[in-house]
């Protein structure tokens, strides 16, 4: 996820100038957007190590560096609520004050303390145990498609299996997937943008205080009637005799829920988009399930629904032919990193059988994704349910339109025509 870059100007068109120079500030142009990966292969080919101008950060595309700098260099790049009023930007507190509190922007001791009370809740085994609760909660989704022979699959699939699925890992009623979606959508406009857009920010704001005041509300029932979650866990967690706050908790609750839809709902619907659009791998992997946990590597590899992070230089040292100087902001690009060359032989194919896929679409290191085994059961059954109950899958009318999101690369819509399929069980 990338850092929120604080500054005032609008995201809504890249400046003029923009345009001629190698910046990743061309993301802002739409038709850059659809396809990002021409600019991270000139970017990767012409400066992997590259001081981009527009946003005073150093850009890196080469798979060796973007694992060293995501192994080596600092998450702990948000600025904090009093820097935000020194900048001008003082209505931007209140989530500032959310943000410096999530493992996501912590290093060391702090962020381990953090993560590993968080991970309790996500180890493989336990994820594992969901999987037939997660088959049932895809197949209920399809149930209700399945007449129309047509659907927006991001809105009736891809969004709510993995927003269910979140309220049920937190502990929270599964019939507030909604609202916790539409949150979830607002946090991520600080998380995945360069900078502060400021036509929206009276949305995040609100969007941040209500996600505050809900699980305030659910910290305070947990208390009351205690029910199996990581909100109960959080409380209930203990480090050295030191407990959470209840500010540590909440803001940990909202960093894990967005982490746990946004980019697993991007994941389903890149990945229905690829398949399509490569109908011979779609056939393929339809006459044979057993691919699909290559596939979903591939997938994430190929379209990684986190596309870049940024971190800040610990120290004075050399990356590539660069001289990086202490406190420099470096955004690694796992979306470059994941199509190189040099790692990935012939990087721009979909290859569903993909071997040595060690892809950087979670990170790496300290601040791998610890929801990674819940993303990636999750995304293993959508895609079988979709191929074991949808017969001539295909995409429906209209524009296949990206999300105004830089970091977080995901679909507002995929239209799809399909046909019911026999129901088969795995």
């Amino acid at each position: 996820m990338a850092m929120p870059l604080p500054t005032t100007q609008t995201t809504a068109a890249p400046p003029p100038e923009a345009k001629s120079v190698l910046s990743l500030y061309q993301l802002l142009d739409p038709e850059v957007l659809a396809n990002p990966y021409p600019l991270y292969h000139r970017l990767r080919d012409e400066d992997p190590v590259h001081w981009d101008p527009f946003l005073h950060a150093w850009v890196v595309t080469r798979y060796e560096d973007v694992v060293r700098v995501l192994f080596e260099f600092s998450a702990e790049r948000t600025p904090t609520p009093e820097q935000l009023t020194q900048m001008g930007l003082p209505q931007l507190g209140p989530i500032a004050n959310v943000m410096v509190k999530q493992m996501l922007f912590m290093g060391g001791a702090a962020h381990g303390r953090l993560r590993g009370l968080c991970a309790q809740a996500f180890t493989p085994a336990k994820v594992e145990r969901l999987r037939t609760h997660i088959q049932e909660i895809a197949d209920r989704l399809i149930d209700k498609m399945m007449t129309a022979g047509s659907a927006d699959l991001i809105v009736e699939f891809a969004a709510p299996l993995p927003a269910i699925v979140t309220a049920e890992m937190l502990g929270v009623p599964t019939g507030d997937h909604p609202r916790l979606k539409a949150w979830s959508a607002d946090f991520a406009e600080m998380l995945g943008n360069f900078q502060h857009n400021p036509n929206r920010a009276q949305r995040v704001l609100a969007s941040v205080e209500a996600m505050t005041a809900y699980f305030h509300d659910a910290i305070a029932q947990q208390r009351i009637s205690p029910r199996e979650g990581l909100v109960g866990d959080l409380l209930a967690a203990e480090v050295n005799g030191d407990h959470l706050s209840t500010d540590e908790v909440i803001a940990n609750l909202i960093v894990t829920m967005v982490g746990g839809q946004e980019t697993t709902t991007n994941l389903i619907g890149n990945g229905v988009l690829s398949l399509l659009r490569n109908p011979v791998i779609l056939r393929e992997l339809r006459e044979d399930l057993s691919l699909i946990p290559s596939a979903v590597e591939e997938l994430l590899r190929f379209e990684s629904p986190s596309q870049h992070t940024a971190r800040i230089a610990p120290e004075d040292t050399q990356l590539g032919d660069r001289n990086i100087r202490r406190r420099d902001a470096v955004i690694a690009v796992m979306g470059a990193a994941n199509r190189d060359p040099e790692r990935f032989p012939d990087p721009d194919r979909l290859d569903i059988r993909r071997k040595d896929n060690r892809h950087v679409a979670f990170g790496w290191g300290a601040h791998f994704c610890f929801g990674a085994p819940l993303a990636r059961i999750e995304a293993q059954i959508a895609f079988s349910t979709l191929l074991r109950r949808l017969s001539d899958l295909s995409l429906g009318p209209g524009p296949i339109t990206w999300r105004e999101n830089l970091g977080l690369r995901g679909l507002t819509a995929l239209p799809v025509t399909f046909r019911a399929a026999a129901r088969r069980e795995m």
